[in-house]
């Protein structure tokens, strides 16, 4: 018997007796992120980065000038995960940020969860030029499109390998961790009463998508189902969907498919302001 079965079989029998407290442990360490450094092929590019701090103690990385696209990375993430897509969008002219996430790097707090999230972009888009696009991955790509319905202003969107629900998340991590049933459900209330929003509301299906989107996902992802992502395609009309057989959950970031994907989008947005300002 390996080390999660384990854990599961624990929870479940804790889970009966006191499902509280054991929905109150995992609550707290679900969104208790910790800091990974970067690696190896990583730091030429945070070598390069400016380093700037924004309202409320927000961190960030800077990098380039001219339009802005702000980056938001994944649970545990850090910038320099979109190194090869911030090479690219500097080299093509483009000014980026990349945001340390609440509780991550260099960023105040020591929880955090997709609504913080969402709302450190809105903050660091009341700090920057009107943002070109803006640019996430997995809870980071979640908490771009919660920022939209929020108030965040962007031509255009990019969801990479991002859950469309975010109950679908608590369940899937709840049944990983072996809780029965009434730990279940109070671990979803207890994540909502901190987030401060019903989870049923944090449902990609239910927001008004009205700018231009790509959603990216890999078919063989193992932390995202390739389903969320035809969830948030279907119910975003001016979205194109951009499938890959294979790139995980990680390695789908550096893929030059999905880079020249990222471009093309920008640029369809710079042909089509003319159109817009003769009309």
């Amino acid at each position: 018997m390996n080390s999660m079965s384990l854990v599961r079989g624990f929870n479940a029998s804790v889970g009966l007796l006191a499902p509280h407290t054991l929905a109150s442990k995992l609550r707290r360490a679900f969104m208790t992120p910790h800091t990974l450094p970067p690696r190896e092929w990583e730091l030429p590019l945070l070598a390069q980065a400016e380093r700037i701090t924004l309202r409320f103690g927000l961190s960030a990385l800077r990098w380039g000038n001219g339009p802005a696209v702000l980056l938001m990375h994944g649970w545990e993430g850090r910038p320099t995960q979109f190194a090869e897509l911030i090479q690219v969008l500097v080299n093509a002219g483009y000014g980026v940020v990349a945001l340390d996430a609440p509780a991550h790097g260099r960023s105040p707090g020591r929880e955090a969860n997709v609504v913080l999230f969402a709302r450190a972009l809105l903050e660091a888009a009341s700090e920057l030029p009107p943002l070109k696009a803006v640019i996430g991955h997995s809870m980071g790509g979640a908490s771009a499109l919660l920022a939209t319905q929020l108030g965040l202003r962007t031509e255009a969107l990019v969801s990479i390998a991002a859950p469309s629900r975010i109950l679908t998340m608590l369940q899937r991590f709840s049944r990983h961790m072996g809780l029965p049933h009434q730990a279940r459900a109070h671990f979803v209330r207890l994540v909502e009463e901190k987030a401060g929003v019903p989870v049923d509301q944090l449902d990609s299906t239910r927001y008004q998508l009205d700018f231009p989107g790509l959603v990216v996902h890999a078919e063989d992802d193992p932390m995202v189902p390739y389903s969320e992502a035809e969830a948030i395609h279907r119910s975003w009309s001016d979205s194109r969907l951009l499938s890959l057989k294979n790139g995980g959950h990680q390695r789908v970031l550096a893929d030059p498919v999905v880079l020249q994907a990222v471009l093309e989008l920008l640029g369809s947005l710079a042909q089509a302001s003319p159109k817009a300002l003769a009309s």
